[in-house]
This record gives structure tokens, C-alpha cells and sequence, in this order.
């Protein structure tokens, strides 16, 4: 039976794992910035008869992450698996979205897993045991899509810092996997359109085109409980590689990026897009 903390517990793929996890019987903490965005996962918990203790942690917040870990290691001691999930979807150009909107971006999808791996390594390191899931995405590992760059440069961070914790956890018994799933149904999706697009946007009909692109991808997405599968067999088995993608798309797209350059494949992908959102608008 293992300890299990995991972020971003309010819906999609958090809420799946969670639930996933306590089906397991492990101790499991299931954490959200709000916690009173938990009463879907409460009402799916008591259906099955599930124990699990939902936790307070804004992943964009020291303090906030300093004491879910401490709540969580004064009753169990060291966390013995860390879900960095809590993430969020974003969609603007590089040149039209606010500083501060790309900065909010960064501050979840990179510095957040950060943050609370950093708070859990230290009682791994003590026991010599220990693993840290990254949830990072499909957008991490091919090349970046238009108005998907700020997602992605997140994304791609994370893998990046996986890799190098990796090599440095790896001799104190810690192990490092950063999961990489294509498109699942989750909210995480809807969320990147909080944004209005602003009229004097030159960007704007191209951004609102790759919204829709995004909007009707998601309707038809696998079901997140296949990323929750993942998240356990990456927690479980010693085997699974540090790069492990989630679906025949993150798969196929990744061995396209290994096969063709950044020219050949953006014609791919706005063909891709156009067959799902229609004709991409014109300059």
C-alpha cells in the first residue's frame, strides 16, 4: 500500500487517477487549488466506497504546496508517489497574448511540478525510495503547433527537467517517468478558451480556427480513465521508460516528428486541422 499524492483532482484525468489509485487501496491524496470543486470526485468515491482525503495545494503557490506535504508526511512520512497532474490547456499567438496570461501559463504547467516535486524529494531521498509521474503532454514531445506555443513550451520544459531529474534521483532510489497523452476528454480543453479574442487581434479568426480545431477533437477523445491506467502502470512498474506516450495519437505523432522535419509536418498538421474545423482563414 503506498502513499500517493496527486494534483489536480477537480475533474479529467486527476480525478480519474484518484479514483484509480484508492480502487487499489493505496493512501490517497487527491489535491485541488479549490476544494470545494471536489464534490464530483466525493459523490464517485462514495458510490464505489472509496477512501480517499482531498487536499488543499495551489501548485502555483510555495506555501500552499509546503503544507499539503507536510499535512500528507506528518500522517504517512514520505510520499511514495507524486502525480504531477494539475495542468493547464492555452490557445494564442506568441505575439498577440499578454505577458502576464503566457506567464500564468508557465507557472502551472512548469514551475507548479516543480514546486511540489522539489517539496516531496527530500523525505524520498532520506528513505531512498520514491517515484514522481509527470503528467506532461502529446505538445511536449512534437513540434509546436500555431498558437499552441506557450502550452507547448511548458510542456517541453517539463520533459526537459524530468530527464535531468532523473539522472540526478536516480542513485538515491527515486524514480522519474514523464507520461506524454494525446487528446483525452477532460476539461482541460474548454479551459484554454477563457479568453476572449480580442477584436484588434490580427491573429484572431486563425486563433478562433484552431479553437474550434480543439473544441471538436475533444468530443470525440478517448476516455481520461486510459490515462489513469498509465499513470499506475508508470507508478507500479520499474520498467516503463522516462518518455512514456498515453494513446495511438501521441504515439504516431511522436514517431512522425523522429521521421520528418518542422517544414513537412506543419502542412500535415493544417491538413489535419481543416478536415476537422474547416478551410483555415485566409490573411
Amino acid at each position: 500500500m503506498a502513499t500517493v499524492l496527486i494534483t489536480g483532482c477537480s475533474s479529467g484525468i486527476g480525478l480519474e487517477t484518484a479514483l484509480a489509485f484508492a480502487r487499489r487501496g493505496d493512501v490517497t491524496y487527491a489535491s485541488m487549488r479549490n476544494p470545494a470543486k471536489a464534490a464530483r470526485l466525493r459523490e464517485r468515491a462514495d458510490a464505489e466506497g472509496l477512501a480517499l482525503d482531498v487536499v488543499a495545494l495551489d501548485v502555483t503557490d510555495d506555501a500552499s504546496v509546503t503544507e499539503a506535504v507536510r499535512v500528507v508526511e506528518s500522517r504517512h512520512g514520505a510520499v511514495d508517489v507524486l502525480v504531477n497532474n494539475a495542468g493547464v490547456n492555452h490557445v494564442g499567438a506568441v505575439e498577440a497574448t499578454p505577458l502576464d496570461e503566457a506567464r500564468a501559463v508557465l507557472e502551472t504547467n512548469f514551475w507548479g511540478p516543480l514546486r511540489t516535486l522539489r517539496a516531496v524529494l527530500p523525505a524520498m531521498r532520506e528513505r531512498g525510495s520514491g517515484v514522481v509521474v509527470n503528467v506532461s503532454s502529446l505538445a511536449g514531445r512534437t513540434w509546436s503547433v500555431p498558437y499552441g506555443g506557450f502550452y507547448a513550451a511548458g510542456k517541453s520544459g517539463l520533459g526537459a527537467i524530468s530527464e535531468a531529474l532523473a539522472g540526478e534521483v536516480a542513485r538515491f532510489g527515486v524514480r522519474v517517468v514523464c507520461l506524454e497523452p494525446g487528446s483525452f476528454a477532460t476539461d482541460v480543453h474548454t479551459n484554454a478558451f477563457a479568453r476572449e479574442v480580442a477584436a484588434d487581434n490580427p491573429y484572431g479568426a486563425d486563433e478562433t480556427w484552431l479553437r474550434l480545431f480543439m473544441e471538436r477533437t475533444a468530443e470525440s477523445a478517448a476516455d481520461a480513465s486510459l490515462v489513469a491506467d498509465a499513470v499506475i502502470a508508470a507508478a507500479t512498474d520499474p520498467a516503463t521508460p522516462l518518455h512514456a506516450p498515453v494513446g495511438e495519437e501521441a504515439a504516431m505523432a511522436i514517431d512522425m516528428v523522429g521521421k520528418v522535419g518542422f517544414d513537412d509536418w506543419l502542412p500535415h498538421f493544417v491538413h489535419h486541422a481543416e478536415a476537422v474545423a474547416g478551410p483555415r482563414p485566409a490573411v
